[in-house]
């Protein structure tokens, strides 16, 4: 199963020849970070993601998730995977050490992340979180936030959910109706309800620390008028510990097509008690805030489809080797088993397979470009340099969740042709992955609304 999530050959391909990571270790960001260093890095996620994460992906599929007294209930193997993923500091490895991070460069955790996304992408729905809020917290937090959260978020000790949808307001954030009422002690008690929230509750961690857009009262119409909260399950003491239970409660799981290990919850925000939160940011700029956040889980989406496409092909290059079935017409064959042929010697299924191929190495290359130009960006000591890879990632951003998703559900597709009949039963993994990487065109932004972004937005800004 080793080659079942990416090949390492290519993976290597992009770091080291085309992308030339091992060159970030000339910086003094990332000197730590020589060849020998990444490959050891990649090396040690594969063995996590093969040996120990894969064999859960079924399990999560076939199990799913309970709604039980107000309770989520993940399989018990997940708890097991979670406490592998904080020991080896698999959560936020880009953020700083004082945060409980490793600095490693973003394209070197991209690679990590793909064999360990493809090997049970419904949990690292979950895990992955940690990474886009603990950017978020550590640029607009307070000093007392940061020390409460960040480094208990990245290290896995809690984990994180992005309550952004409501049922009236789907993808028109300005509709969004959740009301924050500002109190005598600085803290906003808010009331309202979301859907569609990943990991809004679950038992993997003692607490999930809530990043809600809401709106304060008397706040301006509109999107110009939310805000960004911290809202932890449970209270929070100044020396950082879990107290009483918090006023946000969850209501409901979602029944999916797939991803039936991620649980997808509806949410309720002072409904019982109340809910209580410290505003993240300034007043009226939490969507400006929470983008911050909502571009990395799109990259996170994007590196989904990539690790599921990857999958499939390779599972389906597998079998075409090794199914015998048939005869071209007109071709003498060998006189071996009764003169059939392995499927890959088919033209229509050597055509599937080499756009397969094509389509996940553009995948790859895109996304671990973008991710290279976000580490290029940190490096450079030139303003214009860092404006021009700036520039460079907020028009891939778009591209990078999708494009890449849009082709990975026509690779997904495809690996069930080739597997035939088979593709389309539970014997063959194939069927799952596609069931599981259906929803990426859809969350984080539709694949509508991401053309949307790069035609009207990315397209014309700073004058084209």
């Amino acid at each position: 199963m080793a080659q079942f999530i990416i090949d390492r050959s290519d993976l290597d391909f992009v770091l080291f020849e085309k992308l030339k990571v091992q060159t970030l270790s000339n910086t003094d960001e990332f000197s730590d970070f020589n060849q020998k260093v990444i490959e050891m890095v990649v090396t040690e996620a594969r063995n996590l993601a093969i040996k120990e994460i894969m064999p859960t992906s079924k399990i999560g599929d076939i199990q799913g998730c309970r709604f039980e007294n107000e309770e989520v209930i993940l399989p018990k193997e997940f708890n097991h995977v979670w406490k592998l993923l904080r020991s080896g500091d698999w959560f936020v490895p880009t953020a700083k050490e004082e945060w409980g991070g490793q600095n490693m460069p973003k394209s070197v955790a991209l690679a990590a992340r793909d064999y360990i996304n493809g090997a049970n992408i419904a949990l690292f729905m979950i895990a992955g979180l940690n990474h886009g809020a603990g950017c978020v917290i550590e640029r607009f937090g307070t000093k007392e936030q940061k020390n409460l959260y960040l480094k208990k978020i990245n290290s896995g000790k809690w984990a994180t959910a992005m309550h952004i949808t409501e049922s009236e307001s789907g993808s028109d954030l300005s509709r969004i109706s959740t009301m924050a009422e500002p109190k005598s002690d600085g803290t906003y008690s808010l009331s309202g309800s979301k859907i569609f929230i990943t990991g809004g509750h679950h038992n993997l961690t003692e607490n999930i620390i809530h990043l809600v857009l809401a709106r304060i009262k008397d706040a301006p119409e509109g999107s110009q008028g939310l805000s960004l909260f911290l809202v932890p399950g449970y209270h929070v003491d100044d020396k950082g510990g879990c107290g009483k239970k918090n006023g946000i409660v969850c209501t409901g799981i979602e029944e999916k097509m797939g991803l039936h290990g991620s649980p997808t919850c509806s949410v309720s925000l002072g409904s019982t008690q109340e809910c209580l939160g410290t505003l993240l940011g300034e007043k009226n700029k939490g969507l400006f805030a929470m983008f911050s956040m909502m571009n990395d889980a799109r990259l996170l989406v994007g590196s989904q489809g990539h690790a599921s496409a990857s999958s499939s092909y390779l599972l389906a290059l597998n079998y075409a080797k090794t199914r015998v079935q048939g005869s071209i017409p007109g071709i003498e064959q060998a006189n071996s088993n009764n003169n059939q042929i392995p499927i890959i010697d088919h033209p229509d299924v050597r055509r599937m397979l080499l756009t397969m191929k094509a389509y996940t190495e553009g995948m790859r290359s895109i996304l671990f470009y973008i991710a290279f130009c976000q580490d290029q960006k940190k490096v450079t000591n030139d303003e214009s340099e860092k404006e021009t890879f700036q520039n460079l990632i907020d028009f891939l951003i778009p591209i990078g969740k999708g494009y890449v998703t849009d082709r990975t559900v026509e690779v997904c597709d495809m690996a069930i042709q080739v597997f035939g009949g088979y593709g389309y039963t539970k014997e063959y993994p194939v069927e799952q992955i596609l069931r599981d990487v259906r929803i990426t065109t859809i969350y984080e932004g539709t694949n509508g609304i991401q053309a949307i972004d790069l035609f009207n937005r990315k397209l014309t800004m700073k004058k084209g």
